[in-house]
């Protein structure tokens, strides 16, 4: 199965420990967008809020093109600053492209108390409670 992962940038070091497990059981991944330069949407908000934007809607319109290929999403939705199963704008914006794309969507933790809680669960996403093995 070809994955996408996704997940805050806050996550990236979390992301090689999936990623190998992932291949070592015959599945293929795709990085998030800013994976190589993780901080680099701070380094555009200092180039200015033009700057910002339009670097905010290259990233975005790049969802499609990442994950139309792709057999499912994951979602590494850890804890960030004290809120259980985080999953941010950006990430919940992937997570409802694989939905718009007949994708199958994983949460390795289940889904968090946010307000997008009720979009979530609608999505209807396979909870793997931090257990790789159920990918399938």
């Amino acid at each position: 199965m070809k994955i996408f992962l996704a997940c805050s940038k806050h996550f990236y070091d979390q992301i090689p420990a999936v990623k190998a497990v992932l291949e070592s059981r015959g599945h293929s991944t795709i990085l998030p967008n800013s994976f190589d330069d993780p901080f680099k949407e701070e380094e555009m908000k200092g180039l200015g809020a033009d700057e910002h934007a339009e670097w905010k809607r290259m990233m975005l319109r790049r969802d499609e093109h990442n994950i139309r290929p792709c057999d499912a999403i994951l979602v590494l939705n850890y804890e960030k600053r004290g809120q259980p199963n985080y999953i941010g704008g950006a990430t919940f914006l992937e997570i409802n492209k694989a939905f718009e794309l007949e994708k199958k969507i994983f949460l390795m933790n289940p889904v968090p108390e946010s307000i997008f809680t009720d979009e979530l669960k609608g999505m209807g996403p396979v909870i793997l409670d931090g257990d790789l093995e159920k990918v399938v």
